[in-house]
């Protein structure tokens, strides 16, 4: 009933903005155009105002979800006709905002105390306005400028209801729609759902501003603001007070002296070094959230981030799907693309290579002929989702984030310099991950991480071996296998048991020896009992190799 009348509501803010006439404009509805002539409310009372404003207006009045909608939107002037775009772009921080007396019983309600105890100054009149929250000025008691933030009242049970609708048509596009399983659409609305209610969690969004901070403290030209962790609560949040001109002021930018070119290949270098080295992202990178400060007295220019309620992290065979994918598309490597499709199990059983091959090449190879300055990422993205389609490649909802945050990248980095080439400037952080997690460095540092933790069970493995022995004679541990080939082979090898326990248990102290001998290099002779012990399983290791050879 609930989901029934969002609906209605939803319909009645189309009616109230008049939008239903571009519903009826669509190649759809068009045969239907007559009816919007003869409902009542299209007879009089229309509204002139232009259709971006009533669109806009429309977005916040059915709320957040939808306003996020809207900002996704401001960032794709390639998509959006320019003066759509140029009114969504005020849903990044002029929402139309709630009173400040409500906000300040908001806050002192969190203090349990009243503001003049907290702050030397404060204003009621907000800074800034989204759809969840909104900021306002405040001096603290040691004269230091920051801003609070404050959560929008009752906006979480406003955001329950959007999601419950969402829910509900995933279900039903899954259930109806025949490559809905595939395209996961309630996998996508879940990580939605997970996204947008941490946002309302400001004690969360103060956590990934502290940890963005550490993660970027040694770099000179990429800032992130300090958070008051005494003052900051689950719905009010104090932050260190960011100044400087946004990104979407490109005429001032221009008059400061900021180099366009290198502001947008920087921000997209600065974005896969969060995605690659860091594995943690800023996913709300919309022009709202970026400000640059000029150089002076000698600093360079800085690019200056705020509003943290959404990060994401990927995980290692995440990361690797991304950049080997990456590659594979910047080196037109089709044959690596689909064979890492089908590695992955993310296409059915049974798919030929070479039929997911030629439909990946057909798709993308006109557009890919290009020059890179050219071709855009979210066109490439749209032309593979039709490639998904067609063979059920099943959509990871967890990487749903990161390309909408790729897409918002390039948007934002083709405003400011039309000739931006997104892979030139993502590729070296692709190819250094590949080169630490696949080269020679990759296999220095896993074997540091990994040889203490094989020399600390080293200890417990005669008992471990005892143990299964002792198991397997007393019959607790039954080994059954039916087939003809299998019962052949183990007669077969009952003849050569003896020798090849004996191989085995000698190469494993052979190998136990150059483990032990590698962690003695590795800690630099701290362990002065390291080189004997290593010896000492090496001469076993050899001398059960020997025996195992005269078992012939």
């Amino acid at each position: 009933m609930g989901q029934i009348l969002r609906l209605l509501a939803i319909q009645r803010a189309f009616i109230k903005y008049g939008l239903d006439e571009f519903i009826f404009a669509t190649h759809l509805f068009r045969p239907f155009r007559f009816v919007f002539f003869i409902l009542p409310w299209n007879w009089f009372g229309r509204t002139k105002e232009p259709r971006a404003r009533r669109m806009r207006l429309m977005l916040e009045e059915l709320g957040p979800i939808y306003v996020k909608l809207g900002q996704i939107l401001s960032t794709r002037r390639d998509l959006m006709p320019e003066d759509i775009a140029n009114e969504f772009a005020k849903l990044q921080d002029d929402v139309t905002p709630f009173s400040g007396k409500i906000a300040r019983k908001i806050i002192e309600d969190a203090y349990e105390r009243n503001l003049d105890e907290v702050f030397l100054e404060f204003d009621e009149t907000p800074l800034a306005s989204a759809s969840g929250a909104q900021v306002h000025r405040a001096v603290l008691k040691d004269g230091r400028e920051f801003i609070i933030k404050v959560i929008r009242p009752d906006i979480e049970q406003l955001i329950r209801k959007d999601l419950g609708l969402l829910h509900l048509l995933a279900e039903k596009a899954e259930k109806y729609y025949p490559k809905g399983k595939a395209l996961r659409f309630t996998g996508v609305v879940d990580e939605f759902e997970k996204t947008l209610l941490n946002e309302l969690d400001l004690q969360r969004e103060a956590a990934n501003a502290s940890q963005l901070r550490r993660n970027f403290i040694n770099e000179e030209q990429y800032f992130v603001p300090e958070i008051n962790w005494e003052l900051t609560r689950r719905n009010v949040l104090a932050m260190e007070r960011v100044t400087g001109i946004s990104v979407r002021d490109i005429d001032a930018l221009k008059t400061a002296g900021i180099d366009l070119r290198w502001l947008a290949e920087y921000g997209v270098e600065v974005f896969f070094t969060q995605v690659f080295r860091d594995n943690f992202f800023h996913a709300d990178m919309h022009p709202g959230n970026i400000f640059v400060v000029p150089a002076e007295a000698g600093k360079p220019a800085t690019v200056k981030v705020i509003d943290f309620g959404i990060m994401c992290s990927l995980t290692e065979f995440d990361q690797r799907y991304l950049a080997d994918n990456f590659m594979a598309f910047l080196n037109r490597d089709y044959h690596r693309v689909a064979a890492l499709h089908i590695e992955s199990e993310w296409v059915p059983k049974g798919t030929r290579l070479d039929e997911f091959e030629s439909a990946i090449r057909t798709v993308c190879e006109p557009l890919l002929d290009r020059p890179m300055r050219e071709i855009s990422f979210g066109e490439l993205l749209q032309r593979l989702f039709q490639i998904a389609r067609s063979f059920n490649v099943e959509i990871m909802p967890q990487l749903v984030m990161l390309q909408k945050t790729i897409i918002n990248i390039e948007g934002i980095g083709r405003q400011l310099y039309p000739e931006l080439d997104l892979w030139k400037a993502a590729r070296p952080q692709c190819e250094r991950w590949m080169e630490e997690r696949i080269g020679a460095k990759g296999l220095i540092k896993g074997a540091r991480i990994n040889i203490p933790k094989l020399v600390d069970r080293l200890p417990d493995l005669p008992n471990r071996v005892i143990d299964v022995v002792d198991r397997l004679h007393e019959g607790k541990i039954e080994m059954e296998n039916k087939s003809k080939e299998i019962h052949q082979l183990r007669n077969e090898m009952k003849t050569y048991n003896r020798r090849t326990v004996l191989a085995v248990v000698g190469s494993g102290f052979l190998l136990s020896s150059s483990i032990i001998y590698a962690l003695d290099n590795t800690t630099h002779g701290t362990l002065a009992s390291v080189p004997i012990v290593s010896w000492l399983l090496g001469f076993a290791g050899m001398m059960l190799l020997y025996l195992s050879w005269q078992e012939k």
